[in-house]
């Protein structure tokens, strides 16, 4: 099945790219989602605008991004969370347990863009990596405390 993706999807391809997938795929997850749409002969349009104003905004979001990741990595941001004695979590800390925190600290930042190696199991100091633009990566510290 061909499709026009929409939005970047990890592992796939970026926005505007015309992407060759099975078809459960594609009718199950990626269109519904809205991560893509059906590739048609008119689609070709369709491509030409996202590429257009995708261009567009990496302008204005590269120095945005600049700004963001050098607010990221100047503070340490606290998570709190259930722990346990010695320090165990009850469970892992998620992606979106970063996000809000790093939201209560005056950032704006989207959980997909969190990027976890391993899970967060204990508590402590732990550093992570943001995607904050396609081209910028910040190294986030995260200080995990019992709630």
């Amino acid at each position: 099945m061909k499709l026009i993706l929409t939005q970047e999807v990890s592992g796939l391809g970026s926005a505007g790219e015309v992407v060759e997938v099975k078809d459960g795929y594609g009718r199950n997850y990626l269109v519904p989602r809205g991560f893509a749409i059906r590739w048609t002969k008119g689609g070709e349009k369709t491509i030409d605008s996202i590429n257009r104003s995708r261009q567009a905004k990496a302008v204005r979001d590269t120095d945005h991004a600049a700004e963001v990741k050098a607010k990221l990595e100047g503070s340490t941001f606290n998570v709190p969370v259930r722990a346990g004695t010695e320090g165990r979590l009850f469970g892992a800390v998620t992606a979106a347990d970063i996000a809000a925190a790093i939201s209560a600290g005056g950032a704006e930042v989207d959980k997909r863009s969190i990027v976890l190696g391993n899970p967060i199991k204990s508590t402590g100091s732990h550093t992570v990596k943001v995607r904050v633009h396609d081209d910028v990566e910040a190294d986030v510290s995260l200080n995990v405390v019992p709630a």
